[in-house]
This record gives C-alpha cells, structure tokens and sequence, in this order.
C-alpha cells in the first residue's frame, strides 16, 4: 500500500472518536517493529521522522525509500503516513522533495504573524503535492532536537489564525512536555483544549508528548477532539531497558548472543509491546 496522507486517517478517528498514534522511528529496527504491529492489530498509523533521526539515518530519502520498501516487503496493507515532525522551513522543503506523504511545520517559536505567513506558503505546496500538513502554535514543553520549551498553552486565537489557514491538522500547547514527565507536573489543560476546539471547530488536534501522560487524561483529550497522539520517550525507554536486560544477563557473551540480529530482537519486542499498548488506548485497533 502507498503511503497516505493524514487528511482521511484523522477526519475518519475524529469521527470516530479514536487518535492514531505517530511513533517516531530511528532506524529499521524501530520501522520494521512499529509496521509490524499495525499490521497485526489492524490499525492506521503515522512514523514520524524528526529532522535529528533524519540526519542520523543519512537524509530524508534514505528514510522514504526505506519505508516505502518495507511497507512493500512486509506485505503492509494499513494506513501509513510517513510524518516529519517538528520540521523547520527548511526541512519542510527537504521531506517534499524526498517524497514523504505529510510534514509537521513548527513555527511555533516564531512571532504569530510570521509562524501565519510560512505555514500559508506551506499549505499552499503541500495541496498542490497531495501532502498534509500540521502546523504547532504553542511551544511543548521538554526538549526535541535541541528546541526546549516550557511548555506554554497555545492563545485559542492564533490557533484559529493558523487553522483558518487551510491547514490539514492542529498542535496545540496545552502543559504536555516531550520526554519524561516531572514529578510536579500539574497536567494537561482541559479548559484550553476545550477553548481551542470552540475557535477552530472539526479541525483534527494533536497531542504531542504522549509518554508519560495517564491514561484517563489521554482519553479525554481524544473525547475533545485529539485525533493524533505523538510518542516517541516511551519506545526509546522500552528498547534500552529490554537491550540492558539482554547484556547485563550476559546474552551477547553466549553463542552468537553478539549478532546485532539477536542483540537487538529484546528491544524490538519492547517497541512492539509500547506500540500496542498505545494503540489499545487510544482506541485505533481495527480501524485500518
């Protein structure tokens, strides 16, 4: 199946009261386990590319034939969005050229008439290719790829400013953070969700920062109109923990326990066990 972009996949889960989950990917391993388990638990999903795992896998193009290839190897009949995430101006050019089928513009740390101006341009080259594209207004909080904000709550109206704009999809600060969560965090602001969604409308909304935020939280954002839920830490966590396991066991020291294939199946079956477990919450199991 060809990629696709997040215009069907999201209006079809606000409608039905579901997020799809965008996991990011860092290599083939973590590719091959994320399609792997849509696959098999019927759902729709998004891989997401930031432009720092971009640049660890070589480039935009590497990562876009390596997708489209698996998803033709491994026999993917799912939904597949292949996603950049936080993309700059620049590398929102870069991902269309390499042929991604959605692009996340942050212009969030720009001045709102600017963020306005760049994502219009954006949304007008996205249409002309097909292509979808999310736009942030509101820093989240944490730190990606070297960006770190505090994790302010998006002004309801420059979110509808930038959803007016024609965009496909909406994130919005509303508390959530990249990363693991602190001890002291207060938790998401319903009460903002809820002012953004009256200003914008049927306009899918996404949830960036998905690890670490509860359960009941997670459920009720998607009750709000949340269609697109962002999870990354999480998996991270679940391989280094399954890898550390393997070799402090002394597993790599036995037989061929070094073969990167075998070194590396333990944190694979992390990846996998997240993935399903987020899929389950956020209700896109069977919804391919």
């Amino acid at each position: 199946m060809a990629l696709v972009s997040l215009k069907e996949m999201c209006e079809k889960a606000r409608k039905g009261k579901y997020a799809v989950g965008q996991f990011n990917i860092n290599n083939l391993e973590w590719t091959k386990s994320i399609l792997q388990t849509a696959q098999e638990l019927k759902s729709p999903v998004i891989l997401g590319v930031s432009e720092g795992a971009g640049k660890y896998m070589t480039g935009f193009k590497t990562v876009a034939s390596m997708v489209k290839a698996m998803i033709e190897e491994l026999n993917i009949t799912v939904p597949v969005a292949l996603h950049l995430d936080h993309g700059t101006y620049e590398g929102c050019y870069k991902c269309i050229e390499a042929g991604f089928s959605s692009i996340m513009f942050d212009g969030s740390h720009f001045p709102i008439e600017e963020n306005i101006a760049k994502t219009k341009e954006l949304v007008e080259v996205c249409a002309k290719k097909g292509l979808s594209l999310e736009a942030e207004v509101g820093s989240i909080g944490g730190e990606e790829d070297g960006v770190v904000g505090l994790g302010e709550c998006a002004d309801p109206d420059e979110c509808k400013k930038i959803a007016d704009l024609g965009i496909t999809i909406l994130a919005a600060g509303i508390g959530n953070i990249h990363g693991k969560y602190p001890s002291n965090w207060p938790g998401l602001r319903f009460d903002i969700l809820e002012q953004i969604k009256k200003k914008v409308g049927d306009m899918p909304l996404v949830l960036h920062g998905g690890t670490g935020i509860p359960t009941d939280m997670i459920k009720k954002a998607i009750s709000l109109g949340v269609t697109k839920i962002n999870v990354n830490t999480e998996c991270q966590l679940a391989f280094q923990e399954a890898t550390r396991k393997y070799i402090e066991e002394g597993k790599d020291l036995q037989g061929k326990g070094f073969d990167p294939r075998k070194l590396l199946a333990p944190g694979c079956e992390g990846i996998k066990k997240v993935v399903k477990e987020k899929m389950e919450i956020f209700g896109s199991i069977g919804k391919a």
